[in-house]
């Protein structure tokens, strides 16, 4: 029997929650029309400086570092004001939610001291030299080569869905410093590149959508100081390890939730308004969506206990992710039933991107293939 679900908040925990509706409904700023993605970039930055002015950005950091030492309840309780807020999202969402962390864990003083203050301001963004074009979801065969020269390393390989590489002063780099360990976990090491080095070539990848945040990114020689060496040399799957563990963690369903609501709430409105909801397959569709968002919502509280009694979320993450998958898929394509719209023939509208873009949510955060796995192994205990 699962452990029961408690739904009050500490006094603290609410008041964390309502200084910053309060701070936002004062402080909001609405994104104009944008001419391209480097315009919406740079309004971005001034947005998020903002936030990092008062330090409403980053609030999972320690206060020594700018951030507010929020708890994982409370960082929790953020993102679902963020999101009802529909508060345009930080531009440096690698930095913020990923390097950051991941420096404080691993990094120097000096390297502390040197980045994350212009992490929070967006003074410098940075993208994660992760995925490779044969090494995606199984990360550990990545082939990118860094091999020890006179005062550092140079970096010879293919990065693939590189987030705004092309805007990042900074990438957190997996290469292989040993290409000789006897597992291919071994040898990996975690390196800081200046995205403007000699040898880096940055090639925007257009997406379904028409965007291009995602790039290739390719290293040619590129030269790498030992003082960017984050963590250990050839410790750098660890140090990768507390990476992916916050870009799978606690703000991605708290946020989704509210983001889902929202939508679902806009789509009900348009369906009565426009007679599609007399459509018996369109109720039904819209009522599945509520059903599963009820569901994500009673799983998020259950995670909220866990946290409030300092426990760690478990392999279940998995299960909301897969269903988060199939919720923003079903909902996006319910849109396009409500609209009378064919996404494949007209992109336009919020609708028709927003189903254009649900085809990634299978294998954005970790595939669905991946996902169905941890729980086979992890929860079901099914043998391999």
């Amino acid at each position: 029997m699962g452990a029961a679900v408690d739904l009050a908040l500490k006094p603290e925990d609410e008041a964390f929650a309502s200084s910053f509706r309060v701070w936002l409904e004062g402080n909001l700023l609405r994104p104009p029309a944008f001419v391209d993605l480097a315009d919406e970039v740079s309004w971005g930055r001034e947005w998020q400086a903002t936030l990092a002015a008062e330090r409403w950005v980053g609030v999972h950091w320690p206060s020594a570092y700018g951030g507010r030492s929020a708890t994982p309840v409370q960082v929790a309780l953020y993102q679902s004001e963020y999101a009802r807020s529909q508060a345009p999202q930080p531009v440096n969402r690698v930095g913020i939610n990923l390097v950051g962390p991941t420096l404080l864990a691993h990094g120097t003083d000096d390297q502390r001291l040197r980045y994350l203050p212009s992490i929070l301001s967006a003074e410098e963004i940075w993208c994660q030299l992760f995925s490779e074009p044969d090494a995606g979801s199984d990360l550990a065969s990545l082939s990118t080569q860094a091999v020890a020269v006179e005062g550092g390393f140079e970096v010879t390989g293919r990065k693939v869905w590189t987030s705004y590489a092309q805007f990042a002063t900074w990438g957190l780099c997996l290469a292989r410093t040993d290409p000789d360990a006897p597992r291919p976990q071994q040898g990996i090491s975690a390196l800081i590149v200046d995205m403007s080095a000699p040898g880096v070539d940055i090639r925007p990848l257009v997406q379904m959508t028409g965007d291009a945040e995602f790039n290739e990114v390719f290293l040619n020689d590129v030269f790498v100081p030992t003082e960017q060496l984050v963590g250990i040399e050839g410790q750098g799957w660890t140090v990768a390890g507390s990476t992916l563990a916050h870009e799978r963690g606690t703000n991605f369903p708290f946020k989704e939730q509210v983001v889902h609501e929202t939508y679902l709430a806009r789509l009900y409105k348009e369906a009565l308004a426009n007679g599609a909801l007399d459509d018996p397959v369109v109720a039904d569709a819209l009522a599945q969506s509520y059903i599963d968002l009820g569901v994500l919502r009673l799983h998020n509280l259950r995670t909220l206990t866990r946290l409030g009694r300092g426990e760690e979320p478990g392999p279940e993450s998995s299960w909301v992710k897969l269903m988060w998958t199939t919720m923003t898929q079903h909902l996006s394509e319910t849109g396009m039933a409500v609209t009378g719209r064919d996404p494949v023939s007209s992109q336009s509208g919020p609708w028709a991107r927003q189903w254009l873009w649900s085809r990634a949510a299978s294998i954005a955060g970790g595939t669905s293939e991946v996902q169905r796995d941890i729980i086979a192994g992890r929860i079901l205990r099914l043998p391999r």
